[in-house]
């Protein structure tokens, strides 16, 4: 009966161990998904990508975006500060963090004609085809 009884409290402390290590690792999954923004890649006709990439609370000076190899890499640092001033209590508290992403890139994409615009909040990136790798239609004669 001891056999017993010890294995069902083993069971439960491995459940219980388990029930923890998925909290934490939700936890851990929360934060670092705080300093991924959101990002949508499309393609907008066969010779143009665009991406879209939310980056709120960033000023535009605090982006960066390079492409090495064939890689476009977006990052960007993420400064806040928030006051309150009451007649009896101060309170400040600030946020300052680095946030980034990566995209792989098809190797036809020309690094000469890659466009970014930023506003409210969300950064636009427009890449092109190398000429020579466009869609060129053909007459039938």
């Amino acid at each position: 009966m001891d056999i017993v009884k010890s294995t069902k409290k083993v069971g439960e402390n491995l459940e219980k161990g388990i029930e923890s290590g998925l909290e934490k690792t939700k936890e851990i999954f929360t934060n670092v998904a705080s300093y991924l923004p959101f990002a949508n890649l499309a393609k907008k006709s066969s010779d143009t990508f665009s991406i879209e990439v939310d980056l709120p609370g960033v000023d535009k000076k605090d982006i960066d975006i390079k492409i090495e190899d064939n890689f476009l890499r977006v990052s960007a640092t993420r400064k806040m500060k928030k006051e309150v001033k009451e007649e009896d209590y101060y309170m400040i508290g600030s946020y300052f963090g680095e946030i980034s992403r990566v995209f792989a890139l098809p190797e036809d994409i020309d690094r000469d004609k890659v466009d970014a615009k930023y506003e409210d909040g969300r950064l636009y990136i427009t890449l092109e085809k190398v000429e020579a790798k466009k869609a060129k239609s053909i007459t039938v004669k």
